[in-house]
């Protein structure tokens, strides 16, 4: 007799095998991706050195004349491109300058120096551009981009609460390989123009671990297959030891990982310290040789900045690595190196367990033995492959990034900070403060929005069961008069699209013009401004909220009522119940397995309503009024932190899931009855 009993020894050998392989690749492409992120930000530093102590050499040259006007249109930016050349010539320091500065770095391929009055190419280390001259017309997106600068710079310095802030250098990756920067040129603390420099990065390439990824594919692999030969196939011993070497063996990948992350983050220090060190030489040396200021010494630590030109702090005066600084870079990256690594971990131990524990061969004979019938559904299958569970997987893959506007071209595993978005959103417990004006509350903190978010579902969803509950007792009276017509009429909030009875409402709460406060002024009453403080918002949005969802409760409850046995109560009266105690006894049993899976939806609906917020009170005042799905949504596509959002997004869909197990669990009213 042939034994067909399933070998738990191949099982999880082929689970261990396959865990260990996507774990190791996906945990190699990770530092493969990290280490090459950290030599291309390596060389866009060095650039930006570059770059910084170029325009503060201009400075001191002259930089170009005062800006042009902040009230310039692109009509009158037209005109003056038309206008005849100035004859004055005011720029021969500033041309000197830049070609002292390009003879002493060969690394430097080309640079422009854009002055605001009069639109001037004031320096140009390119001979065709014939400097210096006034733009031609065809040169426009070039002063634009200065433009763009000045503006960043302005915004940034009012610092306005809530706005966005925009990059002070702009870095942009030729075909060729070359980086083009550009930096605003100030002088006395106002933007006169703009320099563009075009550099060879000079990147280092990262090599893939090959070696390490493949140890730790093979290593645990062959451990186990010889701990399988002692173990035979006791199943709970197999699966331990198939446990223990795969979290062995990414435990061991994760400590190397942390040694060449530490290394890199290192090299770049000294990389950036020998670099400003130089580049303050030459700086000092260039003004001595120009005959330029050198009051105020210069100051190139502070040239080592990000790209809103804020010191990064790594750098101490005379080129010395502030190493404080230096271990706090590396313990963050060991931070998000330990999140990642747990990360990893999970999705090994899915599918080692999926693969060991036999889902894997269950669900192969499954797709086996139903062919046929996943043959006729496949294309359904495909669709709802590519339009929901694809999307939702990416939106999760996603979440563990910090994708924005600015790394789009990046890929996944360069943008990959694993927790980090989740302990950011979910660690920052900052609610309110208390300060000498009293308490101040952060409306954009993920708790109060939670909070009010919960607030919300609550309400709304008790308004619309006891309303949508109450109208169908009415409706269902016998005999009543009309019936047909005030089913029509009640049905018609839900019939209508929501943006338009959305926008209806919101015209209705207009202070000025508003239907609502005119009514209250009629008896004498003073108009409210309704978005302008957080209750009478959400006054606002509630009423609007409730004018839609009691349809939908009314119907479902209307529905269930019209299925019970009219002898029930007949049979209640003849006992002398009283209506109260027929409703206790049996409308509201009744009413139940129709009414609870309702409420589950009413409240995933209410939970996720982003049109009645968005339309009605826009998070007003203040965001005050924002729901988690709202906020999700401007973080995405106002903030364009797409990573940020997802993990927004992925906090949601966990919440709902919680709520909707646990509520269909509790109630057990999608349970078949017997």
């Amino acid at each position: 007799m042939t034994d067909t009993a399933p070998s738990h020894r191949r099982r999880f050998l082929i689970g261990l095998t396959v865990a260990a392989l996507v774990a190791a690749f996906l945990g190699a492409s990770l530092l493969a991706a990290a280490r090459a992120g950290e030599s291309r930000e390596r060389s866009e530093r060095r650039s930006v050195v570059t770059l910084l102590a170029l325009a503060q050499l201009i400075d001191r040259a002259g930089g170009g004349a005062p800006a042009a006007e902040e009230g310039m249109g692109i009509g009158d930016e037209l005109a003056a491109l038309e206008e005849p050349e100035a004859t004055e010539d005011s720029g021969e320091p500033v041309r000197r300058a830049v070609a002292a500065f390009a003879a002493a770095h060969p690394e430097v391929k080309a640079v422009r120096v854009v002055a605001f009055e009069g639109i001037r190419l004031e320096a140009s280390t390119n001979p065709e551009d014939k400097a210096p001259r006034r733009l031609e017309r065809e040169e426009k997106p070039l002063y634009d981009l200065g433009q763009k600068l000045r503006a960043a710079v302005a915004g940034n310095r009012e610092g306005l609460e809530g706005a966005a802030r925009a990059e002070e250098v702009a870095v942009e990756r030729l075909p060729g390989g070359l980086l083009r920067l550009s930096a605003p040129v100030e002088q006395a603390g106002e933007v006169t123009g703009m320099v563009q420099m075009d550099a060879d990065p000079a990147e280092v390439r990262a090599v893939f671990p090959w070696l390490p990824a493949v140890l730790a594919w093979l290593v645990p692999v062959v451990l186990f297959f010889l701990l399988s030969l002692v173990l035979g196939e006791r199943r709970k011993l197999l699966a331990a030891a198939s446990i223990v070497l795969l979290l062995a063996t990414l435990l061991a990948f994760a400590s190397w990982s942390r040694r060449a992350l530490e290394t890199e983050r290192r090299t770049t220090a000294q990389t950036m310290a020998a670099d400003v060190k130089r580049e303050g030489e030459r700086a000092e040396a260039l003004l001595s040789e120009l005959g330029l200021p050198a009051e105020p010494p210069l100051t190139p630590e502070l040239w080592d900045a990000n790209l809103y030109r804020e010191p990064r702090g790594l750098i101490r005066t005379g080129g010395v690595v502030d190493e404080g600084r230096l271990g706090e870079l590396v313990g963050a990256d060991a931070g998000r190196l330990t999140r990642s690594v747990v990360v990893l971990a999970l999705i090994a131990l899915g599918l080692l367990a999926f693969v060991g524990w036999g889902w894997a061969a269950r669900t192969g004979a499954a797709l086996l033995q139903y062919r046929f019938a996943y043959a006729y559904t496949l294309p359904a299958m495909l669709g709802m492959i590519f339009l929901a569970i694809f999307p939702f997987f990416y939106s999760v893959i996603l979440s563990f990034t910090n994708s924005n506007i600015y790394n789009t071209d990046q890929s996944v595993f360069e943008n990959w900070v694993g927790l980090d978005n989740f302990v950011d959103i979910l660690g920052d417990f900052s609610v309110v403060q208390r300060t000498a004006e009293g308490l101040v509350w952060d409306y954009q903190n993920f708790y109060w929005t939670l909070g009010f978010t919960l607030v919300w579902t609550v309400t709304n969803v008790l308004l619309g069961v006891t309303f949508g509950l109450l109208l169908a007792l009415a409706l269902n009276i016998k005999g009543l008069a009309l019936r047909a017509v005030y089913r029509v009429i009640l049905i018609l909030p839900w019939a209508l699209p929501t943006y338009i009875t959305a926008l209806v409402f919101k015209g209705m709460f207009h202070k000025q013009f508003g239907v609502i406060n005119q009514i209250f002024q009629i008896f004498g009453a003073e108009p409210i401004a309704w978005f302008d403080r957080p209750l009478t918002s959400f006054l606002a949005v509630l009423t609007t909220n409730g004018w839609l969802s009691f349809p939908f409760m009314m119907v479902v409850s209307l529905g269930a009522l019209q299925s019970i046995p009219a002898d029930l109560y007949e049979a209640a009266r003849v006992d002398g119940a009283t209506r109260w105690q027929q409703f206790k006894a049996i409308t509201m049993p009744s009413l139940r397995p129709a009414l609870v899976p309702a409420i589950i939806l009413s409240v995933i609906w209410t939970f996720n309503q982003f049109i009645v917020i968005f339309l009605v009170s826009a998070g007003e005042p203040g965001r005050s009024t924002e729901i988690l799905v709202t906020q999700s949504y401007k973080i995405a596509f106002e903030q364009y932190r797409y990573g940020y959002a997802a993990a927004y997004a992925m906090v949601i869909f966990v919440i709902l899931l919680a709520y909707g197990t646990w509520q269909n669990r509790m109630t057990k009213a999608t349970e078949a009855i017997a």
